[in-house]
């Protein structure tokens, strides 16, 4: 399921492309953010690790690592985003009952469609899109 992971991880991408030039300490993101520091920098670490922001050794704070024409939604939220699917089935349904021998199966097929027409959204859209409407 989806957490506030992505929402975070767009505002801090988003604060970022805002300040290019600056390196933007956790604490000056998670007063944004409204969350505490260690938030940040976990989340932080996902992008980093994805190559959508850099940070140095030593040195405080953290940079957008490319164009936010270049980082589309989608690149963040699977930045992100641990488990592989958006939604996912009950464990064990009753196999002796005709729903619970085929519910799964069937739910996972239309889940994998909307899972599908999800990512396929967040393509479309880049970070610019995002930062774009924010001083309007």
């Amino acid at each position: 399921m989806i957490n506030t992971r992505f929402s975070v991880a767009v505002h801090i991408l988003s604060l970022l492309a805002t300040k290019p030039d600056q390196r933007l300490s956790s604490s000056y993101m998670a007063a944004s953010v409204n969350t505490n520091p260690v938030v940040i920098r976990r989340i932080s670490g996902m992008l980093k690790q994805a190559g959508l922001l850099q940070t140095k050794p030593g040195v405080s704070g953290a940079l957008i690592s490319r164009s936010p024409e270049d980082i589309t939604l989608l690149d963040i939220y699977r930045a992100v985003q641990q488990e592989d699917l958006l939604f996912s089935t009950h464990s064990s349904p009753n196999p002796d009952c005709p729903v619970g021998r085929n519910i799964q199966n069937t739910l996972d097929q239309s889940f994998k469609r909307a899972q599908n027409a999800m990512e396929a959204e967040l393509q479309k859209q880049t970070l610019a899109d995002v930062t774009a409407h924010l001083f309007v």
